[in-house]
C-alpha cells in the first residue's frame, strides 16, 4: 500500500471509530473527557432530575456569547454538539442563584474562599484574562469552577444558564492527575 491510500485508510478507520464512540456514548451516557479541567478518561453523564446543587459536577453546554467565541478562538474550548457548535464543559457548581461571589485574586462564595481558585492575569500563551465582576448569582444561572489551575471557568466568564445542563458527570475510568 502506498502512502496516500494508507493515509486515507487511517482517516476512514478513525472517523468510523469516532462515529461508533459517539453513537455508543449518546445511548449509554458515556463521554470521553480529553480536557485538563478534570481527569482524562471515560465519564458517565447521568440525567439530572432536580435542580443543580453546590458541589454537583455537571456536563453543561456553554451559552452562545462572546466569552465562549473567544474561548474557542483561543483554544480553551473545542467544537462540539452544543448550540453554536461549542463543546460541553465538565465543571463543578460552586454557587447557585442568590449566592454572593467575590473575585479578588481568588474566588470567595458567601464569605468562604475556594481553595485553588487563584485568578490568572494571563493564559498560557501570554494573552490577557479578565476576571468576572462577581456579585449575586442571578436566578437560573450557575457559577462554575474547576481546581485545575488553567481552567477557563466562571471566574472569567461569569455565571451561565442552568438550562444548558446535560447531566451529572461521574468518572467511570479516568487517569488520576
Amino acid at each position: 500500500m502506498t502512502a496516500r491510500p494508507c493515509a486515507i485508510a487511517i482517516i476512514v478507520v478513525s472517523l468510523a471509530t469516532l462515529a461508533v464512540f459517539a453513537s455508543v456514548g449518546s445511548v449509554t451516557g458515556l463521554r470521553v473527557n480529553l480536557t485538563p479541567s478534570y481527569p482524562l478518561g471515560l465519564w458517565r453523564i447521568e440525567p439530572l432530575t432536580r435542580a443543580v446543587a453546590v458541589g454537583d459536577r455537571i456536563l453543561i453546554c456553554p451559552p452562545q456569547v462572546a466569552a465562549f467565541a473567544l474561548a474557542r478562538e483561543r483554544g480553551y474550548l473545542g467544537r462540539g454538539l452544543c448550540p453554536g457548535w461549542f463543546s460541553p464543559l465538565i465543571k463543578t457548581a460552586v454557587a447557585v442563584a442568590g449566592q454572593h461571589v467575590v473575585i479578588d485574586g481568588s474566588i470567595t462564595v458567601d464569605g468562604v474562599r475556594l481553595a485553588h481558585s487563584f485568578v490568572r492575569p494571563i493564559d498560557g500563551e501570554g494573552q490577557a484574562l479578565a476576571p468576572d465582576a462577581g456579585g449575586i448569582v442571578p436566578t437560573g444561572k450557575l457559577f462554575l469552577f474547576s481546581e485545575f489551575a488553567g481552567s477557563y471557568d466562571s471566574r472569567y466568564f461569569g455565571p451561565i444558564p442552568a438550562a444548558g445542563v446535560l447531566g451529572l458527570a461521574r468518572p467511570v475510568l479516568v487517569l488520576d492527575p
